[in-house]
């Protein structure tokens, strides 16, 4: 008979957060077991419960991790310049490309515990940085915050789904600088 393996990680937590990561990575967010991260992880198999209680739980703590990725990233973005949406709107192509996990859960919300505190903080700490892109419009270009953030939002998760789901043709460049180029080919009357 095996023995259950021994608790032994330091950092539990994260040891099941990254392998969820890479088992969303190669076959995505239907393939995520608790159990099967528990193995992972040479764990009892309800060790990840005591963290993340289900399933939706794990789901819920990487899509909050997600959004504060995605913000600190939008966070970054030149604001010295007058195309800071444009930036923000590439950043948020290069969160997507290079965290394709995350962004794959972060908008399942049938797959997360929609009321965590630590979540809807998450999710609105990223919203206010989409928010100041648009803000930092010219008062003479400003149009109406919420469509204009609606509108650039889908472009750039737009463009980000379509590449990691292969859907573009092959690009010759990196994917945001495409991106970027696309966008400043736009005519001046709509968004930057």
């Amino acid at each position: 008979m095996a023995a259950t393996p021994a608790y032994h990680h330091g950092d539990l937590r994260r040891a099941i957060l990254r392998a969820a990561l890479k088992v969303i990575r190669s076959d995505g967010v239907a393939a995520i077991s608790l159990r099967d991260l528990a193995r992972r992880a040479e764990v009892s198999h309800a060790a990840p419960a005591h963290h993340f209680k289900d399933k939706a739980g794990l789901l819920t703590a990487i899509a909050t991790e997600g959004y504060e990725l995605l913000a600190t990233t939008l966070d970054a973005a030149p604001t010295d310049t007058t195309h800071q949406l444009r930036e923000m709107g590439v950043r948020y192509v290069e969160f997507a490309l290079g965290h394709p996990a995350h962004f794959e859960v972060m908008f399942q919300p049938q797959l997360l515990h929609g009321e965590d505190p630590e979540l809807t903080a998450a999710k609105e700490r990223a919203a206010r940085a989409l928010r100041s892109g648009i803000e930092a419009l010219p008062a003479g270009r400003r149009p109406d915050a919420r469509r204009a953030g609606l509108a650039a939002w889908s472009l750039a998760h737009g463009f980000a789904t379509l590449q990691l789901s292969g859907s573009l043709p092959t690009l010759d460049d990196d994917p945001a600088e495409t991106f970027r180029t696309i966008l400043a080919d736009r005519p001046t009357t709509h968004l930057p």
